[in-house]
């Protein structure tokens, strides 16, 4: 009994201290008062309004969800594709290659995007989306790398030789056997991209000009002081965000 009520108490104290921030973000981003601070000031919805009709959070925030799912499916295919060649053993080196792939993730983010800054300079390409596109598809490859490598074995390999055996082609083997059997791999590894994508920063930060992602936006805003659209900006963010994982959980339920 001892024992029951310790794991209960330390399970309500940490995720009293992971949701802590984000219950209070959602709280007074529905207050009426300017500063998120107690007592609470009234219910109202004016911040979330003003950031609906805020032209440049609407923009950064399509601008996040377009970078975040466009570099996502470009880091997925890529890290599909060296994690499938990988795999097979058929490459020579292919421990020495499976490290390198993955090295970017010990990296610091700062490094990348410093490295990328100068390469882009280099090479004569203007700062844009695009190339917060290419840099977070650079830091998002080798997570999806290791996320399909982990999900294919002698299983997966087995099936693409029978399915060789049986007549098909490299590209009907990956669209028909491999991909399949990795299904929960692939949703995974282009899910946690979208996450890392959509939150960073600093590569953001580093590799934009006047299109901006909504991370560099909120740090516009903060700039100048505390401004409560970033609460509303936040909640909203976060909302949606569960709506999206619990439509996901129903739908694989009711698959199940």
């Amino acid at each position: 009994m001892k024992r029951f009520f310790v794991c209960g108490l330390y399970l309500l104290l940490l995720y009293g201290f992971i949701f802590l921030p984000v219950i209070v973000l959602v709280v007074f981003s529905f207050q009426a008062g300017r500063f998120p601070i107690p007592p609470f000031q009234g219910f109202s919805l004016k911040w979330h309004e003003a950031v609906l009709g805020d032209e440049d959070l609407m923009v950064a925030l399509f601008n996040s969800l377009l970078v975040a799912t466009v570099s996502s499916l470009v880091s997925l295919v890529l890290g599909f594709l060296a994690a499938r060649a990988v795999s097979n053993g058929s490459l020579p080196f292919s421990k020495g290659i499976r490290g390198l792939i993955t090295a970017p993730i010990s990296v610091s983010y700062l490094v990348i995007g410093l490295g990328l800054l100068a390469s882009l300079n280099l090479m004569g390409i203007g700062l844009s989306l695009w190339t917060v596109g290419i840099g977070h598809a650079v830091i998002n490859t080798p997570l999806c790398f290791a996320i399909c490598l982990s999900a294919m074995g002698e299983r997966q390999i087995t099936a693409e030789r029978a399915a060789r055996d049986l007549g098909a082609g490299e590209m009907s083997v990956m669209g028909l056997v491999t991909a399949p059997m990795i299904l929960p791999a692939l949703i995974a590894a282009f899910l946690l991209s979208m996450t890392f994508s959509w939150d960073e920063f600093i590569i953001a930060f580093l590799l934009s000009r006047f299109d901006v992602t909504l991370p560099v936006e909120i740090w516009s805003l903060l700039r100048s002081g505390l401004n409560p659209k970033t609460n509303a900006v936040g909640s909203l963010v976060f909302l949606l965000s569960a709506f999206v994982v619990l439509a996901a959980e129903l739908i694989t339920m009711r698959r199940k």
